[in-house]
């Protein structure tokens, strides 16, 4: 076979099996199980893990959504218990964000308060250490062959981190406002993280809309603090272990870009809320409790509203 006709035909066949490995739903059989069996968790936690309408199963992807491109089996509670994932310890609790570069106030999300959030998040204690200068020439600059716009590599960048990792670190989180890039084929990615390594790296350049030479607006500088959010709690749930979510609309669903990011919620789903309790050990009322305060604070009433409900389950009226 000439190799020109066996090249089509191996596009031809991977095109076939993509198509017949397209992404489906999983079924409410399917949600459940990835649960597992709540029969040992205490009573608050059951009430909150149940499978409500609060949580609506994952968005079927479009064309260029994140599970069209990237397909992802799921990962079960079982299998994420069967993975020993690393847990925080009386020696190792703290997560340490580390800004890497420039941090104007007019451009970046504020950072103590992205602390404050994690710190909710998390039910951890979440440290900010002194910023990072880098010189121009570190981590591995490029410019994006697309944009133009300047990109630094994201292994560069973790290399780094795992020398400065402190000695009652859980995990050392680098952020920036310089773009990333995972590899030389890829555009660009939001983040990347070493599990095993406890680091990763996190960047909130394309989650500014602003345009050039103009002052943000209120809308936008709370859409920019929304979306930083996002990232910041779904890079670090994967340093707990957890895969990309595929059965609920889920802050921890991969993303290709701002609209699929935008689209997911700020909250865990049941499956992966499960997970990041048996990693931490936290009170989960006095989570949502706090988170609800945080929200309160920003006057993220849709997503206080949604936390109150959830309180509500934590604590359901007994019968007369």
């Amino acid at each position: 076979m000439r190799r020109e006709t066996f090249l089509a035909f191996s596009l031809c066949f991977l095109a076939i099996l993509c198509a017949s490995a397209a992404f489906e739903v999983p079924s409410p059989n399917e949600r459940q199980r990835a649960l597992g069996d709540l029969q040992h968790e205490p009573a608050a936690l059951r009430n909150l893990l149940a499978l409500t309408d609060d949580f609506l199963p994952v968005t079927p992807p479009q064309r260029t959504d994140w599970l069209s491109t990237h397909p992802e089996k799921g990962q079960t509670f079982d299998e994420y218990l069967n993975s020993h994932a690393n847990r925080p310890d009386y020696s190792r609790h703290v997560i340490y964000l580390l800004p890497i570069g420039e941090f104007p106030e007019e451009l970046c999300p504020p950072l103590e308060s992205l602390r404050a959030y994690a710190a909710a998040f998390f039910q951890m204690e979440v440290k900010i250490l002194p910023s990072y200068y880098p010189h121009d020439l570190e981590f591995t600059p490029r410019n994006n062959p697309h944009s133009r716009q300047r990109q630094v590599l994201t292994g560069s960048i973790l290399d780094f981190l795992k020398l400065r990792l402190p000695p009652d670190a859980y995990c050392l989180l680098g952020v920036t406002m310089t773009d990333l890039y995972p590899q030389r084929s890829w555009n660009f990615v939001f983040g990347q993280a070493s599990i095993s390594d406890r680091v990763g790296v996190y960047s909130f350049a394309r989650y500014n809309t602003t345009e050039p030479g103009t002052d943000p607006t209120n809308h936008i500088r709370e859409l920019f603090f929304q979306r930083s959010t996002k990232v910041l709690v779904h890079e670090t749930a994967h340093m707990f272990g957890l895969l990309h979510c595929i059965y609920f609309d889920c802050v921890v669903n991969g993303s290709n870009g701002l609209d699929e990011t935008d689209a997911q919620p700020q909250f865990l789903c049941p499956i992966c809320l499960r997970k990041l309790h048996h990693a931490i050990g936290f009170d989960p009322v006095l989570r949502y409790e706090q988170l609800a305060k945080f929200y309160h604070r920003e006057k993220w009433y849709s997503d206080f509203d949604w936390v109150q409900r959830q309180l509500k389950k934590s604590t359901p009226a007994s019968n007369p």
